[in-house]
């Protein structure tokens, strides 16, 4: 074997190596993600006391507070299902926009969860851009 037929099977290794530790960290965090919007979607969904006050300071009732907690609980899922991770991500990033605008208006000092998990949330979608694209396309058909 040549110098340069290890050097391009080295080069190879290393990117195969590279992807697959993408791909592994990425869907560790839409875990971590799915898990928090479990989390946020149970007491809207269960109408836990807090949450209806705080959706009803908001002037969207209970109904809002029901169908923000189901689509949360409707992300979270298709987070974990590989060809609906990408759309579920975007989704959730239009969920997590009004989430922090929200936190920042009503409540500033607590808005670094969901400024983080918006930033998160974005990662995903970005990575998944190509899978969001293709399910697209394949709709189209």
């Amino acid at each position: 074997m040549t110098t340069s037929q290890s050097s391009t099977t080295g080069t190879a290794t290393t990117g195969t190596s590279a992807r697959r530790a993408r791909t592994i960290g990425l869907w560790v965090l839409q875990v971590l993600l799915a898990a928090v919007f479990v989390m946020a979607a149970l007491p809207k969904i269960n109408a836990d006391p807090v949450a209806v006050a705080g959706f009803e300071l908001l002037g969207l009732g209970v109904t809002g507070m029901v169908v923000v907690g189901w689509l949360e609980l409707a992300g979270a899922v298709a987070l974990l299902v590989p060809r609906l991770c990408g759309p579920a991500a975007v989704c959730q990033v239009a969920l997590m926009v009004g989430a922090t605008a929200t936190t920042v208006v009503l409540m500033p000092a607590m808005v670094a969860f969901p400024a983080l998990t918006l930033v998160a949330v974005c990662v995903v979608a970005w990575a998944r851009r190509h899978d969001t694209a293709a399910l697209l396309r394949s709709l189209r058909r």
